[in-house]
């Protein structure tokens, strides 16, 4: 009997010290000392060691001894069962167990005593080894994001970064919107408009290089935040500013922040998202863009011809509808900022900087929310170790501790300048070097095409406009007019050699009309009116302007005798007396921007099924089609037509061009890339704007055989280049994101 007591009371022993050496083993693999883990391993393997010979040479001894009832060996045997899973401190599946540490699963140890080699070894060496270790982070990357599933976080992201595209969208659209009503109010020379549009461009162009750059050192999200910030600050601001000079520093610091949403944007969504969903759900995307330009048309519309929505403070400060416009086009920034802040960094960004313990838990994220939105919240995430690149430390020259603070803080805008520059020349380094320059070309001529007849169409319709409501005008010749009474609108008239005696023009509107060589005398002009009106070669004898808007600027050559002048209107006077024009604008802009929905779900759905190559070669070949058509465009229904089916069958180029941007650039140079690619778009939407709109009144042959050249020598030219490149960088039509 009391050695069947010793050999339970030796079992229990045993079984305690196991537990002992388990608990050792496991704090073990939390110290991040190397040598200690080696230590407390080697400790643990020889307690194992020792008591489990022990546990050996008790089960022979209990075998021996015929009167142990085996109890002992029915709780062992749970014990080993149930491992990891004690009473009092019991793991179940997918619960919170704590960061991985990449160490952990490391394939060796390094050596006591012996330290890292990486001080010597030269810098191609370094980055040797980083490219393979980004060829390795690139397939486990794949595997973790299909993992983690498609579900409620891309949803959410997908809405997130589509209002900063839809914001894009607007600021393209309200300079165009405003500047007739601008002009007006802040009393803009015609040698001065053109600057409002083209500087809005420029600073596009300067803030996509630029935060394309920047995302790739600090992170989407915060490039993408701040750049939101500065566009969505001076767009609000501009709506308030009196001075032309002032509101053009705003609109330009307005468009440099948003020329960072297109990159940043694409970048961001693309490296959360699987290979199969990539180009689907991308080309969704874009139609944030167009639901930016409708937006951004239907304010136009409810907004700027109401002089109803304005209001002053004195004389000299004036809010008038078109500011409210300004405001309201701002609101989708403002929504995409506070939206961000609840959004995480990009994982895969995350990686490429060393970061494994945030990308940890930001996938870890994405896939426990997405498995709680199908219903599986038990799933876990499986993934304990993700391969990080070696990274490779730049040496900087910085100030010492005494320097002074602006000496600080230009020595680190510096230094984020200088690595903004560097990215962007490793742009022009192998492997991607040709696809830098192949890109460009495509990206380009097809914006020059793209936005030079998107300047064109308007401009033509104008004309034509112009040239039927020129057919309609009443001339009048040597008319002798004497004791009438005018209080009605007088439109779309010339009047030569006339002679008005004794006339009243009271409470009346001259609406387009000119008098050349007429004679008004003792005629009274009192509380008048006009619009595009003007007296040339007149002569005004013992007339009285009353409360008029007659400046001399409209009595060019014209003589006056004995006349008298009673609080005339000075300065800029602003007029919706043309409702027609504008609404008309806005509708052409709003059909022109609708028409490219089709465009966009043809997109959407066949860009991973056919292939972003053929559905961009297809889309050119449709579109420099289209342009043949532009031959029969001799009315304005006809070019509206024509407008929204060229719109309609480009759509799917610029959307297979941005999937095609995001898999040809690693991540490393992702943004920078794109940025940099978008800088050359805003650039050619210039030099577009300005050959095209000089074709408008010379012929139409030029520009339809300029847009078509343009798009049939890409259609050989950018399939064969991007093809090439394509195989050349992934060797394989399906590409896997570095």
């Amino acid at each position: 009997m009391d050695r069947a007591y010793e050999m339970e009371d030796r079992a229990s022993l045993v079984r305690g010290a196991h537990d002992i050496a388990k608990e050792v083993k496991k704090q073990a693999v939390k110290k991040v000392n190397k040598t200690a883990d080696k230590a407390q391993d080697g400790y643990t393997q020889r307690s194992y060691d020792r008591f489990q010979a022990e546990e050996e040479n008790n089960g022979e001894y209990y075998t021996q001894g015929g009167d142990y009832d085996g109890e002992a060996n029915e709780d062992e045997g749970s014990s080993e069962a149930t491992e990891g899973h004690d009473d009092d401190d019991e793991i179940y599946e997918g619960e919170y167990q704590g960061i991985p540490n990449a160490a952990q699963n490391k394939d060796g140890i390094a050596a006591l005593g012996h330290p890292t080699q990486d001080n010597f070894k030269d810098r191609h060496e370094l980055e040797t080894e980083r490219k393979a270790d980004e060829e390795e982070l690139a397939q486990q990357y794949e595997l973790i994001i299909q993992e983690c599933g498609h579900g409620r976080f891309q949803w959410a992201l997908f809405f997130v970064l589509g209002m900063a595209l839809m914001a894009d969208g607007v600021e393209v659209f309200v300079v165009g919107f405003v500047l007739p009503s601008a002009e007006t109010d802040m009393c803009i020379p015609n040698s001065g408009s053109g600057w409002l549009g083209s500087i809005v461009y420029l600073g596009m162009m300067v803030g996509a290089f630029f935060w394309g750059g920047l995302a790739d050192k600090v992170g989407r999200r915060q490039s993408l935040l701040i750049c939101m910030s500065v566009n969505g600050f001076f767009a609000f601001l501009s709506s308030f500013v009196q001075g032309y000079g002032f509101f053009l520093f705003c609109r330009l610091l307005s468009g440099f922040g948003i020329g960072g949403a297109v990159p940043i944007v694409f970048s961001y969504f693309s490296e959360v998202l699987a290979r199969e969903k990539r180009g689907e759900h991308l080309s969704w995307l874009c139609m944030f863009w167009m639901i930016g330009g409708i937006y951004a048309s239907a304010m136009a519309w409810a907004i700027i011809p109401h002089y109803g929505w304005s209001f002053s403070m004195g004389s000299a400060y004036q809010f008038h509808s078109w500011r409210v416009f300004v405001v309201m086009c701002a609101l989708p920034c403002v929504s995409a900022v506070v939206a961000l802040t609840f959004m995480p960094e990009s994982p895969r960004f995350l990686l490429e900087v060393g970061k494994h313990d945030e990308a940890w838990m930001i996938l870890k994220q994405i896939h426990d929310t997405n498995m709680r939105a199908r219903g599986q919240p038990e799933k876990v995430f499986t993934v304990n170790r993700i391969k990080t690149p070696k990274q490779i430390d730049e040496l900087i020259e910085i100030e010492s501790d005494t320097g002074t603070w602006y000496r600080r803080c230009y020595v680190r805008v510096r230094t984020e300048l200088d690595g903004i520059w560097s990215t962007f020349m490793r742009c022009f380094t192998y492997p991607v070097k040709d696809n830098t320059t192949k890109l460009a070309v495509v990206w380009f001529t097809l914006s020059f095409g793209y936005y030079g007849l998107s300047v064109w169409f308007p401009d033509v319709i104008k004309h034509l406009q112009a040239d039927e409501y020129a057919s309609r005008r009443k001339i009048f010749n040597d008319e002798e007019v004497k004791g009438i009474d005018f209080n009605f609108t007088l439109e779309n008239q010339i009047h030569y050699n006339g002679t008005f005696i004794d006339d009243r023009f009271t409470m009346m509107k001259f609406k387009v009309v000119t008098f050349e060589d007429t004679l008004f005398k003792n005629c009274v002009f009192e509380d008048v009116t006009t619009l595009n009106t003007y007296f040339r070669n007149c002569t005004f004898m013992e007339t009285t302007f009353f409360n008029t808007d007659l400046e001399p600027y409209k009595y060019p050559g014209s003589r006056f005798m004995n006349c008298t002048f009673y609080h005339n209107k000075t300065g800029c006077q602003i007029s919706f007396d043309d409702d027609y024009s504008a609404y008309w604008i806005y509708f052409v802009n709003f059909l022109g921007t609708l028409a490219v929905l089709p465009g966009n779900i043809v997109s959407a759905l066949l860009m991973d099924r056919i292939g972003r190559l053929t559905m961009l070669g297809g889309s050119m070949i449709l579109s420099g089609i289209s342009c043949f058509f532009l031959w029969f465009g001799t009315s304005e229904s006809m070019m509206i037509g024509m407008l929204c089916l060229y719109n309609g069958l480009t759509i799917s180029a610029w959307n297979s061009l941005d999937v095609i941007t995001v898999e040809l650039y690693p991540t490393d140079r992702r943004a920078t890339g794109f940025g940099f690619l978008n800088a050359l778009c805003k650039a050619a939407a210039v030099l577009g704007n300005l050959i095209f709109g000089s074709f408008v009144v010379i012929a139409k042959s030029i520009p339809i055989l300029l847009a078509s050249t343009v798009l049939i020598s890409r259609l050989d030219g950018q399939r064969l280049q991007i093809l090439s490149a394509w195989k050349v960088y992934s060797g394989t039509p399906t590409l896997t994101m570095k």
